[in-house]
């Protein structure tokens, strides 16, 4: 199941963002929490982060961004997370799932993401659920603390 974000995930949220496994794949650098929360909160604001669910356990986290007018039908899919503690079990494949479940039922007939090429666990899962890509973003990210370049994969989702 997923649900909207709220002010008491802050913990979960931002222990998912600097988790060593984690962040390098994400959007933000490594900060302590306090530079972190005004992020949470613009998040919040603009009613994108989401928490997945599974059995009562919070298990993930995703942003889905709706894009406007001639792209309205399209979503960015991005901050996908499955906390470290329980990897390994089928979470993953089953938040993407829920989320393109969810998405379908909002209307969008495209997803968008970008992923690193090194982070070929996340790429083959994006394959398994039906994602293909669709090129190339040569050093699109930039990790700070190393001062290194990630090329990233675009991918998207297109529902029948």
């Amino acid at each position: 199941m997923i649900r909207k974000a709220t002010a008491a995930d802050l913990d979960f949220i931002y222990e998912l963002y600097m988790h060593p496994q984690v962040n390098p794949f994400l959007l933000y650098e490594l900060m302590p929490k306090e530079r972190f929360e005004p992020i949470y909160e613009d998040l919040l604001n603009k009613g994108v982060k989401y928490i997945f669910m599974d059995e009562g356990l919070a298990a993930g986290m995703f942003k889905l961004i709706p894009l406007t007018y001639r792209c309205d039908h399209i979503a960015y899919l991005g901050g996908l997370a499955i906390d470290p503690s329980v990897s390994g079990k089928g979470y993953g494949y089953k938040m993407v799932e829920a989320i393109l479940s969810h998405s379908s039922r909002q209307g969008f007939k495209r997803i968008e993401l970008s992923v690193a090429l090194i982070n070929e666990r996340a790429i083959r899962l994006y394959e398994k659920l039906g994602f293909r890509q669709e090129g190339v973003l040569r050093k699109y990210s930039h990790i700070a603390h190393g001062d290194q370049y990630l090329d990233e994969a675009l991918m998207a989702y297109l529902f029948q």
